[in-house]
């Protein structure tokens, strides 16, 4: 991803050469192309590129708009043939992506935001009426953080200047911190107080040092798919996945595709492989790369990335990781990491990615992210069950829950049950196993950030958009989440796209009847029912893969030394969010292969270390570092001591009144 960034001094002061220049050099790595700088009226703006299409090598950025805007595009515009028609007086087959972008907001306003589709996040400063505006696209795939002081307001794609350069200390930002330990943090929450990230399908506008966040688009629930014939649902996921990797094909140089074995990645590379074949125009080279480790009895995915090998005709990238260990664990504080799960030096499995892309030419890599939670990975009758309940559809809801019950083995009044739950508060039925907080994490954490530790629970709507449609959208928000934690690559740099991700994709896969996608005893039905013949069977017929668990345990016992010394200094007991006893403990039952919760464990794990290799920057403040029970306390003796010199206040008032 290209990057940009700038600063605004709100009383007109002019920009520092200095900071611009300190903040182009960190943002440099990232955008090795070159770029420009746009400086005037306590205005600047620097933009990097890291140029993907061929289209993206004529652009200079900041874009200045025959009306003045100055503009900086950071994304891939998928609809570019229908916006040209629309704007064709302005725009021609050659116009690159940032100019599109730039004639679509001159003419139709902030409004032109639902029109872009594809990835990106913009800026644009109007000279003219003294204000800034920062948007992303649907999803998140982009990067676009914001800064607002007194006096100023700084943005930047990557955190780094913004935490480096603003020439003060942070508090920590604890609801970040908890949904990192659970279900990943809220879209427009950073690590530090004060920082915020621009929410996806939405844009912040800036005037006089005061933000405003608009939502410009949002799935419609009120869209219905319903065809006849199953063959015509099929057909239609089909030209949409086809299109939506077509998309993400667009490139002027080899594409890289993650291979691992599973159905995501493998059709993905299926589909892309099928267009190559069709003679499709501007398509370029793919290649793949797959990770295996055989001494993983859970992990055996080397048959299944071979198979599609042999379909393809062609092998791609192998890398053991069996040797290595994908999950580290590291204290070091000599290099700072802005974020939790930023690892400080990169691995040797990292190494060797980076080699396999510098050696094939890659700068864009496909990920299969998405799959699992769009296409009805996870076999569960609940939506659907909960859409005939809503609806009053109680034969139909009989005759499910019979067949349901069949097929997973349970009473048809528990799933009913289960179905039911969902619309009560949480509150009033219980949080559900699985969504329940750390055993480590302290009570009164917890108790301030309940909601944030279940993942931002809520109740389903009887009335307004079906059940299905909620949990749809659910789901997605926690791959927004998850997005808005990833971190962008300098080593080397790169693009990543997500085809099960696009916009057309899921408003169709959010508006069919939730049956095309789950069925009893077919997981993932309409997806594999269209993909027959174009994957493998040996991957569309294959079982859930199974996680891997044994790799981060591996890990606990290699570095057991160093975590046992780690028991009693731990910054986040000291901050008050993890109980050092109880974590010791689940480590123990991890080192010696008892089950455990290893995914929140490994999380807790990469917040410690971060905090360690933070705090040794002095990049938090004091107050920052104080339990936040002890900063309650401090804060309850100021009410009482407030309360007690203003009632003293007033009982001398009233004196005086009666004398």
């Amino acid at each position: 991803m290209s990057m940009q960034l700038g600063r605004w001094n709100l009383d007109g002061r002019p920009v520092d050469r200095k900071y611009l220049a300190e903040a182009e050099g960190m943002v440099g790595p990232y955008g090795p192309d070159g770029g420009g700088t746009y400086i005037k009226d306590g205005v600047g703006i620097v933009f990097r590129a890291l140029h993907t299409t061929k289209e993206s090598r004529s652009e200079a950025q900041p874009h200045i708009t025959p009306s003045g805007a100055v503009l900086t595009w950071d994304g891939r515009l998928d609809n570019r043939a229908e916006l040209i028609r629309s704007l064709r007086d302005v725009l021609t087959i050659h116009s690159t992506d940032v100019s599109i972008a730039a004639a679509a907001y001159e003419e139709w306003g902030t409004s032109c935001f639902a029109r872009l589709i594809g990835d990106w996040a913009l800026s644009i400063w109007n000279p003219r009426d003294r204000s800034l505006i920062l948007a992303k696209d649907p999803i998140g795939t982009r990067h676009l953080y914001y800064l607002l002081e007194q006096n100023q307001a700084s943005w930047s794609t990557i955190l780094d200047p913004l935490v480096l350069l603003a020439g003060k200390t942070f508090a920590l930002e604890e609801e970040y911190i908890a949904g990192w330990l659970s279900f990943f943090p809220a879209t427009h929450l950073t690590p530090y107080v004060g920082i915020r990230s621009v929410p996806p399908s939405c844009f912040v506008r800036l005037e006089a040092g005061r933000p405003t966040i608009s939502k410009y688009w949002d799935f419609d629930p009120s869209t219905r798919i319903r065809y006849r014939r199953d063959q015509e649902y099929e057909e239609r996921f089909r030209l949409l996945f086809a299109e939506s990797v077509r998309r993400r094909l667009r490139s002027d140089s080899p594409i890289l595709a993650e291979l691992s074995g599973g159905m995501d990645s493998s059709s993905i590379v299926c589909m892309a492989d099928t267009l190559i074949t069709r003679g499709v125009d501007g398509i370029p080279r793919l290649d793949t790369i797959s990770y295996y480790n055989d001494s993983e009895p859970n992990w055996n995915e080397r048959p299944y990335f071979i198979k599609v090998e042999e379909k393809r005709g062609r092998m791609g990238c192998h890398i053991d990781v069996g040797p290595q260990s994908i999950f580290k664990l590291e204290f070091e504080t000599d290099r700072l990491a802005f974020r939790p799960g930023s690892a400080s030096r990169p691995s040797q499995v990292e190494k060797q990615f980076a080699m396999c892309m510098t050696s094939e030419g890659n700068r864009v890599l496909l990920s299969g992210v998405g799959g699992d939670e769009v296409c009805g990975g996870v076999p569960t009758p609940i939506p659907e069950l909960a859409d005939l309940l809503a609806r009053a559809r109680f034969r139909r809801l009989a005759h499910q829950l019979k067949v349901w019950a069949l097929d997973k083995r349970r009473p048809w009044f528990y799933l009913l049950f289960e179905a039911g739950r969902g619309f009560l508060p949480p509150a009033f039925v219980g949080v559900p196993k699985n969504l329940r907080p750390a055993i480590w994490l302290q009570p009164n954490f917890v108790k301030r950030h309940r909601d944030v530790l279940a993942g931002y629970p809520s109740a389903l709507k009887l009335a307004g958009p079906l059940p299905s449609f909620q949990v749809n959208i659910s789901a997605l928000d926690m791959l927004r989440r998850q997005l808005g934690c990833e971190t962008p690559s300098t080593e080397p740099p790169y693009e990543k796209r997500y085809p099960y991700l696009d916009r057309d994709l899921l408003e169709f896969l959010y508006a069919i009847p939730r049956e095309q996608l789950v069925r009893p005893g077919q997981r993932r039905s309409l997806m594999r029912r269209a993909l027959t013949g174009i994957v493998p069977s040996e991957i569309l017929e294959r079982k859930r893969k199974a996680f891997v668990i044994r790799a981060p345990m591996t890990a606990i016992s290699t570095e057991w030394g160093r975590l046992s010394e780690m028991r009693h200094r731990m910054v986040s007991s000291g901050l008050g969010i993890i109980e050092p006893n109880s974590f010791y403990d689940t480590l123990e039952k991890a080192r010696h292969g008892q089950e455990v919760p290893i995914v929140a464990l490994v999380r807790a794990l990469a917040v410690e270390a971060w905090l360690k290799r933070i705090c040794g920057q002095k990049i938090l403040g004091p107050s920052a570092l104080e339990p936040r029970d002890q900063v309650f306390e401090h804060a309850s003796r100021r009410d009482i001591l407030d309360r007690a010199n203003q009632t003293s206040f007033q009982l001398r008032k009233f004196t005086n009144e009666r004398r």
